[in-house]
């Protein structure tokens, strides 16, 4: 069953039987005092007929007593303690009531009962003073006809109250069930479409509306966009990639075809060639690296927490990165403590820093610790403002030529972002072009700080 047909279908019968329910408990309210107040009447009849013929004359008969408090539709009569009926007065309708068998009543007694037709009549015993000072039961019975036709009356009313609100309850809950479902079914298709064609498609929403449902078509928008984007990336990933493996592949064919033709003849190009054939191959294996790194990083994150003082490990770093580069780096130690990190990744972080400083300044690169954070900063071409918000992009390179001749791929900063990530570290940049860059590393937690203001130049 579909769910706009379970909306109307359950909002139906719910509605359906709440409406059952408040009018069966209107009609038993109303039929509960309205038989209470009949009986409330009929006691206070009888209270005062009893005060009227209590120890009536002896030479005025019992039944003709009576006979002038005969109620219409009812019936009033004296029992005596044995049972006995000691006169009885009943009106030309109720002349049945008269074959009803007596029954003597000590105190009061009210209660409503229905004789063999079906009419309900209100009974009260009183004790009544009779003769002799002898105590009797004065019987009272009233008929509730009035009573019967204004309930019947009700139930009419009430049932055709029934059906007229189920109408309405019905068209309702369709049209409830529409506006409930009608974007779902929106989505379904567009999801549909979406797979048939490959496209992204998008809800169409409005601006007057705010609702959940109105929330679900935004975010379904939202979540179309997050994937037109990825898959944009994905695609421009793909180029990329396959573009910079091309050229070095490129390359490796071109000198090993010059080598089949030629490279027994002449040893110099020999020579150029393995050379040529190696760098590229170097740049490949790098390239390829870096790219099973991102794409394997939920597997290749195993990270391993030690604590480490921020300053030594800066300082080791340094001496690492100045004897394979042979490049000066100047330690700056301002306030350092230590810090819960992975020791490993956290110098592949800052070698990926240094290296691109390296690259891009020719001048000293300074490594600076200051409290929790870690700034290396170069005084190279910068990056200008318009840039840096895709620095970590996958293969975005800020000048292609500039990077193709120092050798980048437009990946290492966002290697940069994953590692960063995975060790909790918050990563800023700021730069200015032709001025410089500095790279701020931010940890969340430090301890044991001390006070240093030292300057440290390493060869």
């Amino acid at each position: 069953m579909k769910l706009k047909n379970k909306i109307h279908l359950g909002t139906s019968v719910l509605l359906v039987v709440i409406v059952i329910l408040m009018n069966t408990a209107v009609y038993f309210a109303a039929s509960f005092m309205l038989r209470e107040a009949d009986v409330e009447r009929a006691a206070a009849d009888a209270a005062q007929i009893a005060g009227d013929v209590s120890s009536p004359a002896e030479s005025i008969t019992s039944s003709d007593l009576l006979r002038a408090y005969a109620p219409p539709n009812g019936m009033v009569r004296v029992i005596l303690p044995d049972g006995t009926v000691d006169g009885v007065a009943a009106s030309p309708d109720a002349s049945r009531l008269r074959e009803r068998a007596a029954a003597f009543t000590k105190g009061e007694k009210r209660e409503i009962i229905r004789d063999d037709k079906g009419s309900a009549y209100a009974r009260v015993a009183l004790p009544v003073i009779w003769r002799g000072g002898e105590v009797a039961s004065l019987e009272l019975w009233e008929d509730l006809q009035a009573t019967e036709r204004i309930l019947t009356i009700l139930r009419g009313v009430l049932s055709a109250a029934l059906l007229i609100a189920v109408i309405p309850a019905v068209i309702s809950a369709r049209v409830l069930g529409a506006i409930i479902s009608n974007p779902v079914e929106q989505m379904t298709e567009t999801m549909r479409r979406i797979r048939k064609s490959g496209t992204h498609e998008r809800i169409e929403t409005s601006g007057g509306r705010h609702d959940e449902l109105q929330d679900m078509a935004l975010t379904f928008n939202d979540m179309m966009n997050l994937l037109e984007e990825n898959y944009r990336k994905q695609e421009a990933f793909v180029q990329n990639a396959s573009h910079e493996l091309k050229t070095p592949l490129t390359v490796v064919e071109s000198y090993a075809r010059l080598l089949k033709r030629r490279g027994k003849d002449y040893p110099d190009l020999f020579d150029e060639s393995v050379e040529a054939i190696y760098e590229e191959a170097l740049r490949m294996k790098e390239l390829t690296q870096q790219l099973l790194a991102l794409a394997r990083r939920d597997e290749t994150w195993n990270v391993k927490m030690e604590t480490i003082d921020m300053a030594a490990f800066v300082r080791e770093t340094a001496d690492s990165f100045q004897r394979a580069y042979k490049r000066r780096v100047d330690v700056r130690i301002k306030e350092t403590c230590s810090v819960k990190t992975d020791r490993a990744k956290l110098r592949q972080l800052l070698f990926i820093f240094l290296d691109n400083a390296r690259k891009y300044s020719e001048k000293e690169i300074c490594l600076e610790v200051e409290k929790q954070e870690i700034r290396v900063i170069d005084q190279g071409m910068g990056i200008p403002a318009s840039d840096l918000p895709k620095v970590f992009d996958r293969f975005y390179r800020v000048d292609k030529a500039r990077a193709r001749k120092t050798g980048g791929f437009g990946l290492g900063l966002s290697l940069a972002k994953e590692l960063a990530e995975a060790l909790g570290i918050i990563l800023r940049i700021e730069s200015e072009e032709g001025r410089g860059t500095i790279v701020i590393l931010t940890f969340s937690e430090c301890s044991s700080a001390e006070r240093k203001d030292e300057r440290g130049k390493e060869e």
